[in-house]
């Protein structure tokens, strides 16, 4: 069959036409909304099919991570959108060459069988114009002539190739935009995980603390240090055992700084400081409206430790119905936000600590038997202030030298009577008020040699010493007193007892309705016998 001029066979569309449509679709093109590219991609295709007369119109989109080539086909076309073009003709147009065939004999000779197949089934000729931007080429238009020989002359060419430019940019655009999307995405994902550490941090850093801040040679300390050192540096579970007041926070930094995880943050919980509504929100963190006062999006503890160590503090005291949830991220790692049910994955190393005797609590049915045995894959018991009495006069001049700038003292003696005072101690209260009395011994020694500004002994009203009972609620009875006492009975406002017992307000007034421990003015309440009362 002899090629026929495309004049001739009234199939050559008209370049105005052309020209005001390339105008037309750049216009439009710069104002789709990249989920609206493919469809205005797919109308534009369509247009230019109807303008130049062809049976079929695609657009080829390449990429630098994949061989072959993604099909943009036009609107109501019978052509799937993923249907494969020919490796030749792909190999070409990538390569930045235009492809331009007139009959099945100009086709490449290493496509032998497709010429013949074309011979044999219809005339053949296509036309491809691929489209640049750099050194890449981001994609080509494909005419196909339909079912008689094509020529292809140079003005349509030429405005076949400035269509082909304005749809590949609409790609570029749509890529572009995407990326930026993902890439706003990972950042407003990195910024949340940022300021959720900082907000962290900014409560951590209220304090000062270091695990070089663990003093002491005495053979029970030693032990527990070498435990320490052994268990550091593995992922396990570490159950910290021993009085309040004895170091534990102390021993989960030196754990955490001696891991692999150093480099994440440590979180610490105090279980028993938490309200029991709100523990559950603290630990696995809450959707927004999750509950009244959700106001937003809030991470949970163990979120904010994801790759680093969960220090929890007094672990004994976690609800029946946390501690479930709690097992279940110990074990899988999994839990959900309150007010999700999208299940989220954490990798957290997790030391808990606790003065209870867990073992009496999981016989009594308040602490759950395979949480116990899940967190004290490690247990390291940590020796009271009484069972290390040796490393008192080194603790001594350490808590002189931390407080010494802060207090405007210059302490240089300690007298050996003091020394023997602090040694014979019950300290029931341990390292903890041992800090606290030297604090207080420095504020009344107004010249360079310690002096205690009041005796050790307390007594209580029914006239029970700290040394006559070792029952843990008369203790904690005995140092909650004697804390309110040097706080004047202030539990809000600047140091406060509760702020000096590292616990919550709330948590030491329900604590001093659970001892029986009364204010003076309670007392005086309580000893007042309205005149209006029956006998």
């Amino acid at each position: 069959m002899s090629v026929v001029n495309i004049a001739s066979r009234n199939l050559e569309a008209d370049h105005d036409h052309l020209a005001e449509l390339a105008v037309s679709l750049s216009r439009r093109l710069t104002r789709v909304m990249v989920d609206d590219m493919p469809a205005a991609i797919a109308e534009a295709l369509a247009e230019i099919a109807a303008a130049i007369r062809v049976d079929g119109c695609r657009l080829l989109e390449f990429s630098e991570s994949s061989d072959s080539a993604r099909v943009h086909a036009p609107t109501g076309a019978t052509l799937p959108p993923d249907s494969a073009p020919e490796a030749w003709l792909v190999d070409r147009l990538r390569r930045g060459e235009l492809v331009s065939v007139t009959r099945p004999e100009d086709l490449p000779h290493e496509v032998l069988m497709s010429r013949n197949e074309a011979r044999r089934s219809r005339p053949y000729s296509i036309l491809g114009t691929p489209a640049s931007s750099g050194l890449q080429v981001i994609g080509a238009l494909v005419v196909d002539g339909g079912r008689v020989p094509r020529r292809w002359p140079a003005p349509l060419v030429e405005r076949l190739q400035l269509l082909s430019e304005i749809l590949a940019a609409a790609l570029q655009r749509a890529r572009h935009e995407t990326a930026l999307r993902a890439n706003v995405t990972i950042i407003e994902q990195l910024n949340s995980r940022l300021e959720a550490d900082n907000v962290y941090l900014k409560e951590e850093i209220k304090s000062i603390h270091d695990f070089d801040d663990i003093v002491g040679e005495s053979a029970s300390l030693r032990l527990a240090l070498a435990r320490l050192s052994q268990v550091a540096p593995t992922n396990s579970s570490v159950l910290l055992l021993g009085p309040t007041g004895t170091g534990k926070e102390l021993f989960a930094r030196a754990l955490h700084e001696r891991s692999r995880r150093h480099a994440r943050p440590l979180v610490r919980v105090n279980c028993a400081a938490l309200p029991p509504t709100l523990v559950e929100s603290e630990l696995f963190g809450h959707e927004k409206g999750a509950f009244t006062g959700a106001v937003a999006l809030r991470q949970g503890r163990f979120e904010l430790a994801d790759g680093g160590t969960i220090f929890l503090d007094e672990i004994g005291d976690l609800p029946p119905d946390i501690q479930v949830k709690f097992l279940r991220v110990l074990q899988e790692g999994e839990f959900e936000r309150v007010g999700s049910s999208r299940t989220k994955k954490v990798d957290v190393r997790v030391i808990a600590a606790t003065h209870r005797d867990l073992e009496a609590a999981v016989a009594a049915g308040t602490f759950r038997a395979d949480l116990y045995y899940r967190l004290s894959v490690y247990p390291i018991q940590l020796p009271s202030l009484r069972d290390r009495r040796e490393d008192i006069p080194q603790l001594v001049w350490f808590f002189i030298n931390r407080h010494q700038r802060e207090l405007g003292r210059q302490i240089t003696k300690v007298p050996q009577s003091v020394m023997d005072v602090l040694q014979h101690h019950a300290w029931p209260g341990n390292i903890r008020e041992l800090e606290n009395v030297v604090e207080r011994a420095m504020i009344a020694s107004t010249g360079d040699t310690l002096q205690l500004d009041q005796p050790l002994e307390f007594n209580r009203a029914g006239g029970m010493s700290v040394s006559d009972s070792d029952n843990l609620d008369d203790v904690q009875r005995m140092h909650i007193e004697t804390e309110l006492q040097r706080c004047h009975w202030r539990i809000n406002g600047a140091g406060n007892a509760a702020e000096r017992l590292g616990i919550h307000p709330n948590t030491l007034r329900f604590r001093m309705k659970k001892l029986g421990v009364a204010g003076p003015a309670q007392r005086g309440r309580q000893h007042a016998t309205p005149m209006n009362a029956s006998v």
